[in-house]
C-alpha cells in the first residue's frame, strides 16, 4: 500500500497554503515566543489536550481540564479524568519520542490509553468501525491482520519520503485514521503524531494548539475525512489540515500581542476568506459581527476588498452581499 506513496495529489491550493504557513511560521518565531514563555506553553498544552479529547466526546470543560492538571479535585466521570491525565503525560513526553518508530507509537498509545482499554499499547485484535460524533459509520478499519504491517510501512514512508513535512504529517494523520490500528484512541494518536511530526520541521508546533482549531471546525474535520474516503485519496484532508494549521498560526500571532506582524487588512481578509469558503456569501451585518465594528466600517472593509479584486458585490434578496470574484 505504501511501497511508493499513499494516494494524494499536490494541488495549487496545497502549494499556496504551504507557502503561507512557512511565512507565518517565520513571523511567529520572530515575535510570538511560543517556545520561550512557560506560561503560554502550559496554557496552549492544556488547550491542546482539552480540544483533542473533546473531539472524542470527553465531557470535561476547559476549566475542569485545567483544574485536573493543577491537582484539584474535579467531580466528573473517572474515565474522562484519566483521559486528561494520560494525554498530558504523553504530550509532556514528546521530546523523547521517535516519530518514525513503531515501538514509540505503541508505547505512546500505552500511555494515552492507560487503564482505559484492554488492548493498550498494542495493535487491535478484532475488526472496528470508524464513526463520527453523530455515530455515523465513516468506514471500517483495515483488517486486524494487516494493521501492524501497514502502520509500519506508513511510518517508513514518512521517514523516507522527500515531500514537505507539512504534507507528510497530514498524510500520516489521515492514513492512520484509515488503518485505525488500535482498539481505542486512534483519533487522539493521529493528532498527537501529527503534532510530533510537525515538530521535526519546526519545534514551535509542540506548543501550537492546532487541535483547538480542529475542535472548533469539527464538522469540517469529519467532512474532510469523509470526502477523502469517498475520493480514495488524502487530498481533501490535506487541504483541510493545512487551513487549520494556518489558522492556529494566525491565532498565535493575535493572542500573543504580536498582531503587528500582520497588517489589519491581512487578518481581516483571512477571516472573510474563511467565512466565504464555508458560506458562499457575506453581508455587512456579518462583517459587523465578525469584527465588532460599525456598519460604516464594515462597508469600508468590504469596499476595499472589492476594489482589490477579491470580492464581487451582488444582490441577496432585498439587500447587498458579497462573494468571491
Amino acid at each position: 500500500m505504501y511501497n511508493k506513496k499513499p494516494p494524494f495529489e499536490i494541488t495549487t491550493a496545497i502549494l499556496d497554503e504551504i507557502t503561507e504557513i512557512a511565512e507565518l511560521v517565520g513571523q511567529v518565531n520572530a515575535v510570538a515566543g511560543l517556545t520561550a514563555n512557560p506560561m503560554l506553553r502550559r496554557t496552549n498544552r492544556i488547550r491542546t489536550i482539552y480540544s483533542s479529547l473533546a473531539i472524542e466526546q470527553n465531557t470535561l470543560s476547559l476549566e475542569q481540564v485545567t483544574a485536573v492538571l493543577n491537582g484539584k479535585r474535579v467531580i466528573a466521570p473517572p474515565k474522562d479524568i484519566a483521559e486528561v491525565k494520560n494525554a498530558y503525560e504523553i504530550y509532556e513526553m514528546m521530546d523523547s519520542l521517535n516519530p518514525y518508530s513503531v515501538d514509540d507509537l505503541l508505547n505512546a498509545h500505552a500511555v494515552m490509553t492507560k487503564g482505559l482499554t484492554e488492548e493498550s499499547g498494542c495493535f487491535r485484535s478484532g475488526p472496528v468501525g470508524v464513526v463520527d460524533k453523530q455515530g455515523n459509520i465513516l468506514h471500517f478499519g483495515t483488517l486486524p491482520d494487516y494493521a501492524p504491517g501497514l502502520t509500519m510501512e506508513l511510518l517508513d514512508w514518512v521517514k523516507e519520503s522527500d515531500f514537505h513535512m507539512l504534507i507528510k504529517s497530514c498524510v500520516f494523520h489521515y492514513e492512520l485514521e484509515l488503518i485505525h490500528p488500535f482498539a481505542d484512541g486512534n483519533g487522539r494518536m493521529g493528532r498527537l503524531w501529527h503534532t510530533l511530526l510537525l515538530t521535526q520541521w519546526k519545534p514551535l508546533f509542540a506548543w501550537l494548539p492546532v487541535e483547538s482549531i480542529i475542535h472548533d471546525r469539527q464538522d469540517e474535520y469529519y467532512a474532510a475525512i469523509n470526502r477523502s474516503n469517498h475520493e480514495g485519496e488524502a487530498t481533501a484532508f490535506i487541504i483541510f489540515m493545512l487551513s487549520a494549521i494556518k489558522e492556529a498560526l494566525m491565532e498565535a500571532i493575535q493572542t500573543t500581542g504580536a498582531a503587528e506582524a500582520l497588517t489589519t487588512d491581512e487578518l481581516r481578509w483571512y477571516k472573510v476568506e474563511r467565512f466565504l469558503k464555508k458560506n458562499g456569501t457575506i453581508t455587512n451585518a456579518e462583517v459587523r459581527q465578525m469584527f465588532q465594528v460599525s456598519s460604516a466600517t464594515a462597508n469600508r472593509i468590504l469596499a476595499r476588498f472589492t476594489d482589490e479584486g477579491k470580492l464581487q458585490k451582488i444582490r441577496i434578496g432585498r439587500s447587498w452581499g458579497y462573494r468571491f470574484l
